[in-house]
């Protein structure tokens, strides 16, 4: 499990979880199973653990327990499949967003800017949708839309028309065609971070990971007890914001709304002030908790 990948700040969770030994809790981001497997060690025999993950590849890390159940979904579909399995409500639920350290080192996958494969990176292996597609397909403006706003990148406009007017000359098929065509926008002594970030772009449009992390949060309302706990790690600022957003006030933009009473109307309070970072020891030892950022709620 460590070498498929290293859950971050293991201790926090299960601390934000407070998790009750016969409680029913949900683990949305399965992976190498290492939250997961801490979960279970605090269930007594009456306990129950969902666990979802849509790669395939996750499935290598099930879990022999009578208490376990794994999920082949996407989260965004966490209510159905909690309402399917008779688990609600639920005492908790966690999700660790983002890519897994094994996704990031699986060659072939194309998550990568270590090495060269074809772009693909999808989590769900089935998907149509790869970044082969994206790259190739999408119009200029549809480009320059996800790089200005999934990467935050200054030279969005150009970097769009460049890879647009560079797949004349034929496909963008592989990683290191792509940092070919686009090697003049790069800015000099910042390759890795901007590549980082054109990367990041294309893995949330393939994935459409903010728009399943959101319907995932709405629906953390419907299937947590009252008193239970959400708690979300992100690991960049679109999905942090969304999370820290929708714990402030129910919603991801806006402002708070009230009842008619003056009461506000948002179904969780955060559990901390603020995000929990991990700590100095966790990083040197796992390089991926440096950008880490854990938030608790408590529904209402």
């Amino acid at each position: 499990m460590d070498k498929y990948h290293t859950p971050v700040m293991l201790d926090e969770c299960m601390e934000g979880l407070a998790i009750r030994p016969e409680g029913t809790y949900v683990d949305v981001t399965f992976g190498g199973g290492g939250h997961s497997r801490e979960i279970l060690k605090h269930l007594n025999k009456d306990g129950r653990l969902l666990a979802f993950d849509q790669d395939a590849d996750a499935r290598q890390n099930i879990i022999d327990d009578s208490r376990f159940v794994f999920i082949d979904q996407n989260f965004r579909y966490l209510k159905n499949f909690c309402r399917l399995h008779q688990a609600m409500p639920v005492d908790g639920i966690l999700a660790d967003l983002g890519v897994s350290s094994y996704q990031f080192d699986q060659a072939e996958r194309g998550f990568s800017i270590r090495f060269d494969a074809e772009l693909d990176m999808r989590m769900n292996q089935q998907s149509a949708l790869s970044a082969k597609e994206v790259v190739n397909t999408y119009s200029e403006a549809d480009l320059h839309r996800i790089f200005g706003i999934y990467g935050e990148i200054q030279n969005a406009k150009s970097l769009a028309n460049t890879i647009v007017t560079g797949r004349l000359n034929g496909p963008i098929v592989t990683v290191a065609d792509l940092k070919n065509a686009i090697a003049n926008r790069i800015p000099k002594g910042k390759e890795n971070k901007y590549l980082a970030q054109v990367f990041q772009a294309l893995r949330i449009e393939v994935n459409q990971e903010l728009e399943a992390l959101k319907d995932f949060l709405i629906q953390t309302a419907d299937v947590l007890v009252s008193g239970g706990r959400l708690v979300v790690i992100s690991y960049h600022s679109l999905e942090d914001r969304l999370v820290k957003n929708f714990i402030a006030k129910g919603k991801f933009s806006g402002e708070l709304e009230k009842d008619i009473y003056g009461n506000d109307n948002r179904p969780f309070d955060a559990v901390s002030r603020g995000a929990i970072t991990a700590s100095e020891g966790e990083v040197l030892n796992n390089n991926r908790a440096r950008s880490a950022k854990l938030r608790i709620a408590v529904k209402r």
